[in-house]
Protein backbone atom coordinates (compact mmCIF):
# COMPACT_ATOMS: atom_id res chain seq x y z
CA UNK A 1 0.00 0.00 0.00
CA UNK A 2 1.45 3.46 -1.05
CA UNK A 3 2.09 5.99 1.58
CA UNK A 4 -1.19 8.46 2.19
CA UNK A 5 -0.14 11.44 3.48
CA UNK A 6 -2.71 13.92 3.23
CA UNK A 7 -1.87 17.52 2.53
CA UNK A 8 1.88 16.83 2.58
CA UNK A 9 4.99 14.34 3.52
CA UNK A 10 4.49 15.82 7.14
CA UNK A 11 1.75 17.35 8.49
CA UNK A 12 2.63 18.63 11.98
CA UNK A 13 0.23 18.83 14.90
CA UNK A 14 -0.35 22.56 14.34
CA UNK A 15 -1.32 22.66 11.17
CA UNK A 16 -4.16 19.91 11.96
CA UNK A 17 -5.55 21.64 14.75
CA UNK A 18 -4.89 24.88 13.44
CA UNK A 19 -7.43 27.41 11.75
CA UNK A 20 -11.62 26.48 13.50
CA UNK A 21 -11.85 28.03 16.78
CA UNK A 22 -14.97 26.61 18.56
CA UNK A 23 -15.50 27.42 22.30
CA UNK A 24 -16.98 24.03 23.23
CA UNK A 25 -18.70 23.64 26.40
CA UNK A 26 -16.94 22.38 29.79
CA UNK A 27 -19.04 19.48 29.79
CA UNK A 28 -19.39 18.51 26.25
CA UNK A 29 -17.68 15.09 27.34
CA UNK A 30 -18.23 12.93 30.96
CA UNK A 31 -15.89 10.20 30.41
CA UNK A 32 -14.56 7.35 28.16
CA UNK A 33 -16.48 4.55 30.48
CA UNK A 34 -19.33 5.95 29.02
CA UNK A 35 -18.76 6.06 25.70
CA UNK A 36 -19.84 2.80 23.65
CA UNK A 37 -19.43 1.01 20.32
CA UNK A 38 -22.86 0.42 18.35
CA UNK A 39 -22.90 -3.14 17.16
CA UNK A 40 -26.11 -3.90 15.31
CA UNK A 41 -27.14 -7.67 14.44
CA UNK A 42 -29.41 -10.31 13.89
CA UNK A 43 -31.72 -9.87 17.19
CA UNK A 44 -31.29 -13.88 17.53
CA UNK A 45 -28.08 -12.92 17.68
CA UNK A 46 -28.01 -10.44 20.39
CA UNK A 47 -27.16 -12.49 23.21
CA UNK A 48 -24.73 -14.69 22.13
CA UNK A 49 -23.02 -11.86 21.26
CA UNK A 50 -22.72 -10.26 24.47
CA UNK A 51 -21.99 -13.88 26.40
CA UNK A 52 -18.88 -14.11 23.82
CA UNK A 53 -17.87 -10.16 23.94
CA UNK A 54 -17.99 -10.71 27.51
CA UNK A 55 -16.15 -14.29 28.06
CA UNK A 56 -13.47 -12.51 26.33
CA UNK A 57 -13.05 -9.41 28.47
CA UNK A 58 -14.65 -9.76 31.55
CA UNK A 59 -17.49 -7.88 33.05
CA UNK A 60 -21.42 -8.23 32.60
CA UNK A 61 -24.44 -8.18 29.91
CA UNK A 62 -27.75 -6.56 31.07
CA UNK A 63 -30.66 -8.26 30.41
CA UNK A 64 -32.16 -7.78 26.74
CA UNK A 65 -35.01 -5.17 26.30
CA UNK A 66 -37.43 -4.58 23.40
CA UNK A 67 -37.49 -0.99 23.26
CA UNK A 68 -37.52 2.05 20.44
CA UNK A 69 -34.38 4.15 19.98
CA UNK A 70 -35.09 6.20 17.45
CA UNK A 71 -37.18 9.16 17.01
CA UNK A 72 -39.99 7.09 14.06
CA UNK A 73 -41.71 3.71 15.13
CA UNK A 74 -38.71 1.21 15.42
CA UNK A 75 -38.11 -1.79 17.66
CA UNK A 76 -35.51 -3.30 18.82
CA UNK A 77 -33.97 -5.75 21.59
CA UNK A 78 -31.49 -4.23 23.14
CA UNK A 79 -28.53 -4.90 25.44
CA UNK A 80 -25.22 -3.30 27.11
CA UNK A 81 -21.97 -4.76 27.81
CA UNK A 82 -20.08 -3.39 30.84
CA UNK A 83 -16.55 -4.60 30.42
CA UNK A 84 -12.97 -3.17 31.84
CA UNK A 85 -12.44 -2.28 28.44
CA UNK A 86 -15.52 -0.40 26.78
CA UNK A 87 -19.15 -0.08 26.88
CA UNK A 88 -21.09 -1.86 24.09
CA UNK A 89 -24.58 -0.82 22.98
CA UNK A 90 -26.06 -4.01 21.21
CA UNK A 91 -28.87 -3.50 19.01
CA UNK A 92 -31.00 -6.34 17.48
CA UNK A 93 -34.38 -4.83 15.25
CA UNK A 94 -36.90 -6.30 14.63
CA UNK A 95 -38.16 -3.86 12.72
CA UNK A 96 -36.77 -2.02 9.29
CA UNK A 97 -33.87 -0.08 11.08
CA UNK A 98 -34.77 3.68 9.81
CA UNK A 99 -32.43 5.38 8.18
CA UNK A 100 -29.42 7.43 9.12
CA UNK A 101 -29.48 4.44 12.06
CA UNK A 102 -26.85 2.04 11.96
CA UNK A 103 -24.34 3.95 10.44
CA UNK A 104 -23.42 5.71 13.64
CA UNK A 105 -20.23 4.23 15.27
CA UNK A 106 -20.61 5.39 18.75
CA UNK A 107 -22.31 6.75 21.25
CA UNK A 108 -20.92 9.47 23.31
CA UNK A 109 -22.05 11.15 26.41
CA UNK A 110 -22.23 14.63 26.91
CA UNK A 111 -23.28 16.71 30.11
CA UNK A 112 -25.27 19.41 27.74
CA UNK A 113 -26.82 17.65 24.39
CA UNK A 114 -27.88 21.21 23.28
CA UNK A 115 -24.92 23.10 23.89
CA UNK A 116 -22.76 20.33 22.73
CA UNK A 117 -25.06 19.77 19.49
CA UNK A 118 -24.40 23.29 18.83
CA UNK A 119 -20.85 23.06 19.71
CA UNK A 120 -20.61 20.16 17.33
CA UNK A 121 -22.02 22.22 14.32
CA UNK A 122 -19.95 25.38 14.98
CA UNK A 123 -16.82 22.88 14.89
CA UNK A 124 -17.81 22.31 11.00
CA UNK A 125 -20.18 18.64 12.43
CA UNK A 126 -23.68 18.30 10.09
CA UNK A 127 -26.61 17.32 12.71
CA UNK A 128 -27.78 14.23 10.62
CA UNK A 129 -30.56 13.11 13.11
CA UNK A 130 -31.51 16.78 15.18
CA UNK A 131 -32.37 15.97 19.42
CA UNK A 132 -34.80 13.63 20.25
CA UNK A 133 -36.40 11.83 23.58
CA UNK A 134 -35.92 8.34 24.13
CA UNK A 135 -37.08 6.42 27.13
CA UNK A 136 -34.44 7.55 29.40
CA UNK A 137 -32.97 10.95 27.82
CA UNK A 138 -32.29 12.51 24.89
CA UNK A 139 -30.08 11.87 21.40
CA UNK A 140 -28.69 13.35 18.19
CA UNK A 141 -26.82 12.37 15.28
CA UNK A 142 -23.89 14.31 13.80
CA UNK A 143 -21.56 13.57 11.39
CA UNK A 144 -18.02 14.86 10.50
CA UNK A 145 -15.81 15.22 7.31
CA UNK A 146 -15.07 12.22 5.97
CA UNK A 147 -18.29 10.97 6.65
CA UNK A 148 -17.85 9.55 10.19
CA UNK A 149 -20.89 9.56 12.28
CA UNK A 150 -21.11 9.32 16.19
CA UNK A 151 -24.39 9.71 18.65
CA UNK A 152 -25.17 12.39 21.47
CA UNK A 153 -26.62 11.03 24.08
CA UNK A 154 -27.54 12.64 27.48
CA UNK A 155 -29.69 10.51 30.44
CA UNK A 156 -32.16 12.28 32.41
CA UNK A 157 -30.51 11.01 35.44
CA UNK A 158 -26.87 11.22 35.37
CA UNK A 159 -25.51 7.29 35.23
CA UNK A 160 -22.32 6.40 37.57
CA UNK A 161 -19.89 3.55 35.65
CA UNK A 162 -16.79 2.20 37.13
CA UNK A 163 -14.07 3.71 35.60
CA UNK A 164 -11.84 1.34 33.10
CA UNK A 165 -9.07 -0.86 33.06
CA UNK A 166 -8.34 0.26 29.42
CA UNK A 167 -9.69 3.13 27.50
CA UNK A 168 -11.09 1.26 23.98
CA UNK A 169 -9.54 2.95 20.70
CA UNK A 170 -12.40 4.29 18.69
CA UNK A 171 -10.60 3.07 14.94
CA UNK A 172 -11.38 5.84 12.19
CA UNK A 173 -10.31 4.83 8.66
CA UNK A 174 -10.81 8.40 6.30
CA UNK A 175 -8.83 9.45 3.68
CA UNK A 176 -5.77 11.62 2.86
CA UNK A 177 -8.37 14.33 1.07
CA UNK A 178 -10.65 14.22 4.54
CA UNK A 179 -8.09 13.71 7.24
CA UNK A 180 -6.97 17.54 7.98
CA UNK A 181 -10.78 18.28 8.09
CA UNK A 182 -11.46 15.86 10.51
CA UNK A 183 -8.97 15.97 12.75
CA UNK A 184 -9.08 19.87 13.37
CA UNK A 185 -13.05 19.82 13.33
CA UNK A 186 -13.31 16.78 15.73
CA UNK A 187 -10.24 18.09 18.19
CA UNK A 188 -12.24 21.56 17.73
CA UNK A 189 -15.22 20.26 19.27
CA UNK A 190 -13.84 17.65 21.99
CA UNK A 191 -10.92 19.27 23.52
CA UNK A 192 -8.47 16.28 21.66
CA UNK A 193 -4.49 16.68 21.29
CA UNK A 194 -2.68 14.51 19.07
CA UNK A 195 -0.77 11.79 20.62
CA UNK A 196 1.45 11.28 17.72
CA UNK A 197 0.65 11.59 13.86
CA UNK A 198 2.99 9.26 12.16
CA UNK A 199 3.36 9.29 8.53
CA UNK A 200 4.84 6.07 7.92
CA UNK A 201 3.25 3.68 10.54
CA UNK A 202 3.79 -0.10 9.59
CA UNK A 203 1.63 -1.65 6.86
CA UNK A 204 1.47 -4.75 8.94
CA UNK A 205 -1.51 -2.96 11.23
CA UNK A 206 -3.82 -2.64 8.42
CA UNK A 207 -3.24 -5.97 6.40
CA UNK A 208 -0.15 -4.39 4.33
CA UNK A 209 2.98 -6.14 5.47
CA UNK A 210 6.00 -4.31 3.98
CA UNK A 211 3.46 -0.82 3.63
CA UNK A 212 3.30 1.75 5.90
CA UNK A 213 0.01 4.16 6.00
CA UNK A 214 -0.16 7.55 8.32
CA UNK A 215 -1.50 6.83 11.46
CA UNK A 216 -2.77 9.58 13.89
CA UNK A 217 -3.45 9.21 17.62
CA UNK A 218 -6.03 11.25 19.37
CA UNK A 219 -6.90 11.73 23.29
CA UNK A 220 -9.47 13.55 24.78
CA UNK A 221 -12.28 13.43 27.47
CA UNK A 222 -14.52 10.79 25.19
CA UNK A 223 -11.31 8.63 25.19
CA UNK A 224 -9.10 7.60 22.44
CA UNK A 225 -9.22 7.41 18.78
CA UNK A 226 -6.81 6.36 16.01
CA UNK A 227 -7.43 7.52 12.87
CA UNK A 228 -6.02 5.38 9.95
CA UNK A 229 -5.38 7.50 7.07
CA UNK A 230 -4.94 5.09 3.64
CA UNK A 231 -5.74 5.01 -0.07
CA UNK A 232 -8.91 2.75 0.53
CA UNK A 233 -7.11 -0.48 -0.97
CA UNK A 234 -7.76 -2.59 2.21
CA UNK A 235 -7.61 -6.01 2.69
CA UNK A 236 -10.78 -7.65 4.69
CA UNK A 237 -11.57 -7.39 7.46
CA UNK A 238 -9.45 -4.07 7.78
CA UNK A 239 -11.95 -1.16 8.24
CA UNK A 240 -14.53 -3.14 9.18
CA UNK A 241 -13.38 -3.25 12.83
CA UNK A 242 -14.71 0.21 14.86
CA UNK A 243 -12.82 -0.41 18.15
CA UNK A 244 -9.58 -1.96 19.22
CA UNK A 245 -9.43 -3.16 23.00
CA UNK A 246 -6.42 -2.84 25.13
CA UNK A 247 -5.83 -5.97 27.26
CA UNK A 248 -3.12 -7.19 29.34
CA UNK A 249 -2.35 -10.33 27.97
CA UNK A 250 -3.10 -10.87 24.33
CA UNK A 251 -2.96 -15.01 24.09
CA UNK A 252 -4.89 -15.26 27.45
CA UNK A 253 -8.13 -13.36 25.94
CA UNK A 254 -7.59 -15.25 22.62
CA UNK A 255 -7.96 -18.55 24.45
CA UNK A 256 -10.94 -17.07 25.93
CA UNK A 257 -12.53 -15.50 23.24
CA UNK A 258 -12.09 -18.67 20.96
CA UNK A 259 -13.30 -21.09 23.79
CA UNK A 260 -16.39 -18.89 23.96
CA UNK A 261 -16.66 -19.47 20.02
CA UNK A 262 -14.78 -15.99 18.76
CA UNK A 263 -12.97 -16.52 15.16
CA UNK A 264 -9.70 -15.27 15.00
CA UNK A 265 -9.57 -13.58 11.51
CA UNK A 266 -6.36 -12.05 11.50
CA UNK A 267 -2.89 -12.96 13.71
CA UNK A 268 -1.97 -12.25 16.20
CA UNK A 269 0.96 -10.54 14.93
CA UNK A 270 3.78 -7.63 16.36
CA UNK A 271 3.76 -4.22 15.18
CA UNK A 272 4.88 -0.69 16.11
CA UNK A 273 5.26 -2.16 19.95
CA UNK A 274 1.94 -4.32 20.29
CA UNK A 275 1.01 -7.48 19.63
CA UNK A 276 -2.40 -7.62 18.21
CA UNK A 277 -5.10 -9.60 16.15
CA UNK A 278 -8.25 -9.24 14.68
CA UNK A 279 -11.35 -11.27 16.02
CA UNK A 280 -14.89 -11.71 14.99
CA UNK A 281 -17.39 -12.89 17.43
CA UNK A 282 -20.95 -14.59 17.33
CA UNK A 283 -23.38 -12.22 15.22
CA UNK A 284 -20.55 -10.70 13.06
CA UNK A 285 -18.83 -8.29 15.21
CA UNK A 286 -15.43 -7.25 13.89
CA UNK A 287 -12.74 -5.99 16.53
CA UNK A 288 -9.30 -5.58 17.17
CA UNK A 289 -7.61 -6.13 20.28
CA UNK A 290 -4.37 -5.50 21.28
CA UNK A 291 -1.10 -5.68 24.04
CA UNK A 292 1.49 -2.84 24.61
CA UNK A 293 4.80 -5.29 24.97
CA UNK A 294 6.59 -3.83 28.08
CA UNK A 295 10.24 -3.18 28.47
Amino acid sequence: MRPVLGLAAVLIAATIMGARAVCAPADVAVGPQYDSTHVYMAPDQVEAFGASFVAAFGGRATKPSVTTVTPTPSSTVLEALFTPVGLVSVFGFTTPIPYPFGQERTGYLVGDLDGAVAAARKAGAEVVVAPFPDPIGRDAVIRWPGGVAMQLYWHTTPPSYAALTSVPENRVYVSGDAVQDFVRDFAAFSGARVVSDDPKAPGDEIGCPGGTYRRIRLTSTFGRMTVLVTDGHLVWPYGRELTGYEVANLADTLAKAKAAGVEVLVGPYAAAGRDAAMLRFPGGYIAEVHAERRP
